[in-house]
């Protein structure tokens, strides 16, 4: 406690004000894991939810439609190298995904496909989210590091 006067639940010292605006650096990597977690698991199931809709649940086509997955399998490697660029375009190419089911989801289709279509804006929009998530955390890791590294080489 640097003041003699200060509640001991209630001590303030400059070094804790500073530290309220950032995380330590297990946290930073912590929600960083997570947010790569989501993005996998998620692109996952995309890719599981439009192979079971094109080849089981309500086929169109012969399940030739079930090829719509295939750019979706393109970013597996990127994400589970951890590569910053597959995150940044697999959160552009996922909108071709959710405006997929927002098409079939109001083109007068079965129930049965319209919830499917739903499922499949929901896990892009859970994607989008998980990608976005991953690169502003890192991005924020990467200031945060650059900026101690920076402050304990000043004298």
């Amino acid at each position: 406690m640097d003041e003699p006067h200060a509640h001991p639940l209630v001590s303030v010292t400059a070094r804790d004000v500073n530290a309220r605006h950032t995380l330590p650096a297990h946290a930073i990597q912590t929600h960083v894991r997570l947010s790569r977690r989501l993005t996998v698991a998620s692109l996952l199931a995309l890719i599981a939810l439009g192979l079971a809709w094109e080849l089981w649940l309500a086929p169109i086509g012969g399940g030739t439609l079930a090829l719509k997955v295939l750019p979706l399998c393109l970013p597996l490697a990127g994400l589970l190298k951890n590569r910053m660029y597959t995150y940044r375009w697999l959160s552009l190419l996922v909108w071709l995904y959710i405006l997929e089911g927002l098409v079939r989801a109001t083109s007068g289709e079965p129930a049965r496909v319209v919830m499917l279509a739903v499922a499949e804006i929901l896990l892009g929009l859970l994607l989008f989210t998980g990608c976005v998530l991953h690169i502003r955390l890192r991005l924020r890791d990467a200031r945060q590091t650059r900026a101690s590294e920076t402050a304990s080489t000043k004298p």
